[in-house]
């Protein structure tokens, strides 16, 4: 099993940037626009589709207001596991941490160069906030 990780720090307050994280069914509006153009909720699963075409489930495992953490997972035609967590981290500057495990490990190329396109859509929105 292949391990991706993202840290990165953002220019605006934890609290501030976990208000928008934890509104997981608005992935297109508030986070990532752009990189995901639509996300539908379904109980516990959002329905997150992307610019590439591509509609992913993803369960919503955990949602922590007081680590400041998500944890979910997904499942496609293309990829057996995946599971991931994002912490808002505090500190002298927010940091975001955001981990994905995944398998095949042959996806993991597709994996990381997807998570890296929506890093710089995160840091784009949230610089827009501040």
């Amino acid at each position: 099993m292949a391990s991706i990780r993202r840290e990165f720090a953002i220019g605006m307050s934890a609290a501030d940037a976990w208000e928008i994280f934890r509104d997981v069914g608005a992935l297109h509006t508030r986070l990532v626009p752009g990189f995901v153009t639509d996300t539908k909720m379904d109980g516990d699963t959002r329905i997150v589709t992307f610019s590439n075409g591509s509609v992913v489930p993803e369960r919503i495992v955990d949602l922590d207001d007081k680590r400041r953490r998500i944890a979910y997972s997904a499942k496609s035609e293309r990829i057996e596991h995946h599971n991931a967590t994002v912490e808002v981290v505090e500190g002298p500057e927010t940091r975001i941490v955001w981990i994905a495990d995944v398998l095949p490990n042959t996806i993991t190329p597709y994996i990381s160069s997807q998570m890296d396109l929506a890093v710089a859509a995160m840091q784009k929105a949230l610089s827009r906030k501040s």
